[in-house]
């Protein structure tokens, strides 16, 4: 098919959250939806299984459910469902490959096989070629925008400002995928682009007649210097997106995690090279994925 964004769903209620928000954004896009579903057959009907249905008419449900609901809420996005009988991990890969942005349910049910953060989402979003981003459970329309006044009425909600997009961003090593991705976004939504970057000070040193303390302000400057040098080209490129720069001493995970709670995305990045033991998202984006308050959207990057 053509341009699309990606959705798998597993019948929680974490994956039609997510279904609905990567219908917005299909259509912030301008693209089609495909909305996905992977099932395995196993030698005994699974407990969740209702017992007056097969596990294949069960599967065609929980598609057809997902699907209708997000056809019924927007009803002039072009929207294609696939029920695919393999693993969700290589189903969803599969799809990812086709699409510009694969979006999951950042939790799925005990028990059934879904999205739950560590197994199956944990695998796609280490391991996909295209960006991922996860929806927690009860992600609306609403929550993507600021607060609303009394009396807006729900169809009047996408004309309230969105919140932020934050992008975490390291200078020593940075990646034009992701800041793109981020920029992208922002200009899209009308948001404005907040810009978190962390540094550690070197511990002190001793020298045979002297203790040299860590650098202060200065260092601080170096940081804002660079973080401000990265970006200059990109707010260039992107003149409608007001940018504002966080630079501070701490850890990047604690202060995304921080910045995720008013804010209506948070972009991190993967790369896409195998380390000692396979791949894997990395200690910050591990961090974001398990506490952020919103949507998290994994970049992957050489």
């Amino acid at each position: 098919m053509d341009r699309h964004v990606a959705v798998g769903i597993d019948g929680s209620s974490e994956s039609l959250a997510a279904a609905h928000w990567a219908a917005r954004e299909a259509l912030r896009r301008g693209t089609a939806l495909q909305v996905v579903h992977a099932w395995q057959l196993h030698p005994r009907p699974a407990a969740y299984v209702p017992v007056d249905m097969t596990e294949r008419s069960w599967a065609k449900h929980i598609l057809a459910e997902a699907a209708d609901s997000v056809r019924a809420a927007h009803p002039g996005l072009d929207i294609t469902d696939q029920q695919v009988k393999d693993s969700p991990v290589h189903t969803l890969l599969e799809a990812a490959e086709r699409a510009e942005l694969l979006v999951l349910g950042s939790r799925g049910l005990s028990g059934v096989t879904g999205f739950l953060l560590g197994s199956v989402s944990q695998r796609v979003v280490a391991r996909s070629p295209r960006p991922v981003v996860l929806v927690r459970e009860g992600e609306s329309a609403a929550d993507e925008h600021l607060p609303a006044p009394d009396g807006v009425s729900p169809d009047e909600i996408p004309e309230i400002p969105y919140r932020d997009v934050v992008l975490g961003l390291d200078t020593g090593q940075p990646c034009d995928e992701l800041i793109e991705f981020a920029f992208e976004t922002a200009r899209r939504c009308g948001a404005a682009l907040r810009v978190i970057h962390t540094f550690s000070a070197p511990p002190g040193y001793a020298t045979a007649d002297r203790v040299v303390s860590p650098p202060g302000p200065g260092l601080l400057a170096e940081h804002e210097h660079a973080v401000v040098a990265t970006l200059r080209p990109w707010c260039g490129k992107f003149p409608e997106v007001t940018v504002t720069e966080t630079v501070v001493e701490g850890r990047a995970a604690t202060e995304l995690t921080r910045a995720a709670s008013g804010a209506a995305l948070v972009v991190v990045g993967r790369r896409t090279r195998d380390g000692r033991f396979g791949v894997h998202t990395g200690p910050v984006t591990h961090a974001v994925l398990h506490h952020a308050g919103c949507p998290v959207a994994v970049v992957p990057h050489p």
